[in-house]
């Protein structure tokens, strides 16, 4: 995409090692960001670099691979040209509104691709800022791997994320509720303007301010939206759209972010913070992993909602560039909110068709997806599996088996879930494709392979221990997780058997 920011760029040649960085973001006024850089480590080392994302970026990998990518990586040394800041912003956390801020990542500046395209570069646990309100500014290795995995697995999804370039162990230790490995993650966004970077800017109550910032990200993520006449309306109505379309992509795919705090909500309508998120396994809409979720906030079924809710709260600081009379800002606010939950709901029952190879449209599509749900949480269902054996079944009315290389999908046949098959056999015929092109619909829209939580578990431990062959065998596999030609170890496909008296999944946040 070219960048719209072009006509004040001032790169031309790149520096050494591919960079070529721009400040836009510090240009704005200095209430939304400090100068801040990061602090030396003792031990720098490269854990894990992306050379296939830094190729996309115009980076040299082969100068980033080594010794100097580490010490930059680290936070040791800052590539030429680096102009490095902490971002401020706040947010409502579970709810309750929290001033926050970077307050253990640092912004090196934005990276403009050969193809015109800008990029944040953050390095994420490169020390303390203005902002750590007490805290170490740190990281821990298995967390940034955590992220490394997680978003790498949702950008070959298809779905929009921030991505990571980067993993560099410090060589000193982090406490946390134990002695850990630390390390910082090299994040690349498309920006990291979150809602409560507007939140922050109306707590200002400096109407200059919130115009500059609504004017910016109107520039950078919506630029066809630039020149509208009201600029308020503009972004929210667009923050909108992709955040209803991100959500049903979520959902379509069983992933539970964990942390849906106004502050994690990127108005890019990328996916952003790692922390404690989790694929679901059985289908339940209450699934939780989060350890501090202890009330559900974040469930799986209520993550539109909770978007819903975060939206508000943008719509909130926009409503003084709304319109200068409050009682007609609300209405417009109101206006444009009412319009989530239709989008929303229109992007994921376009999904639900094309996981069940579905091209036309009919009313009774809701019934049926409504079904094989009810079906799906009443036997405990595996999520992805019993989509996967969907998307490779023959659709022939006396067939009801269906595999994935040479490994059974492990899902119950009973006689719901049979009656439920002819029903939806019946509903392909209605429609002029064949059955080879609705196959080939629903394996390009049900992925055969997701990171299964307790195989993420084993690259994390093995990682700590500087073994990442475990790490790197789960990211070969996660690339291609619509391939059904790809053949695939079992562990891979399956969930982790449930053990009497086990604990369930739980996630942590990594602060």
């Amino acid at each position: 995409m070219a960048d719209e920011f072009s006509s004040f760029s001032s790169v031309n040649a790149a520096a050494p090692g591919g960079w070529r960085l721009e400040h836009s973001y510090a240009e704005l006024p200095a209430v939304l960001h400090e100068a801040v850089g990061p602090t030396a480590v003792k031990g720098a080392r490269l854990v894990v670099f992306n050379e296939a994302l830094a190729a996309e970026l115009g980076l040299e990998a082969e100068a980033l691979s080594g010794a100097e990518g580490a010490e930059i990586f680290a936070g040791n040394r800052l590539p030429r040209g680096a102009r490095a800041i902490a971002q401020a912003y706040a947010g409502h956390q579970y709810g309750h509104f929290t001033v926050l801020g970077d307050g253990r990542a640092i912004l090196l500046g934005e990276q403009i691709t050969p193809r015109g395209g800008r990029f944040d570069i953050q390095l994420k646990g490169a020390g303390p800022t203005p902002f750590s309100r007490r805290g170490d500014g740190r990281a821990a290795l298995a967390p940034m791997l955590r992220e490394y995995i997680i978003s790498e697995a949702m950008a070959a999804l298809g779905i929009p994320t921030t991505r990571s370039l980067a993993v560099a162990a410090t060589g000193e230790t982090v406490w946390r509720q134990a002695a850990l490995p630390g390390a910082v993650l090299t994040r690349v966004a498309a920006s990291h303007i979150r809602v409560g970077t507007f939140q922050w800017a109306a707590a200002k109550r400096d109407e200059a301010v919130l115009r500059a910032l609504t004017q910016y990200t109107l520039r950078r993520h919506f630029p066809e939206r630039a020149g509208a006449e009201n600029a308020a309306l503009a972004l929210l109505t667009g923050v909108i759209e992709r955040q209803a379309a991100l959500i049903a992509q979520w959902i379509l795919v069983g992933f539970v972010h964990g942390v849906m705090n106004t502050d994690n909500m990127a108005l890019s309508g990328e996916t952003i913070d790692y922390g404690p998120c989790a694929f679901m396994d059985a289908y339940d809409p209450a699934t939780v992993f989060s350890s501090i979720d202890r009330h559900g906030r974040y469930a799986y079924g209520n993550q539109p909602a909770i978007a819903q809710w975060n939206l508000s709260r943008l719509a909130e600081a926009l409503l003084p560039l709304l319109h200068r009379v409050e009682a007609q800002a609300i209405e417009m606010a109101n206006t444009a909110l009412a319009e989530f939950g239709t989008q929303f709901h229109r992007h994921l029952l376009a999904g639900w068709r094309r996981k069940l190879g579905l091209f036309n449209e009919e009313p009774e599509d809701v019934i049926l997806v409504e079904g094989l749900l009810e079906w799906m949480q009443k036997t405990k269902a595996d999520f992805t599996n019993t989509f996967a054996r969907i998307a490779v079944d023959d659709a022939k009315a006396e067939d009801a088996s269906g595999s994935v290389g040479a490994v059974e999908r492990p899902i119950v046949i009973d006689l719901e879930f049979t009656e439920w098959r002819a029903r939806w056999i019946e509903r392909l015929k209605r429609q002029p494709q064949s059955r080879e092109e609705s196959a080939q619909l629903r394996r390009a829209s049900c992925p055969a392979v997701i990171p299964r939580n307790h195989m993420v578990e084993a690259a994390l431990a093995a990682g700590e221990q500087g073994n990442l062959a475990p790490m790197n065998r789960l990211l070969g596999v996660l690339a291609k997780p619509f391939d059904y030609d790809f053949r695939r170890p079992e562990e891979f496909l399956v969930p982790l058997a449930a053990v009497a008296g086990e604990e369930p999944y739980r996630t942590f946040c990594g602060t």
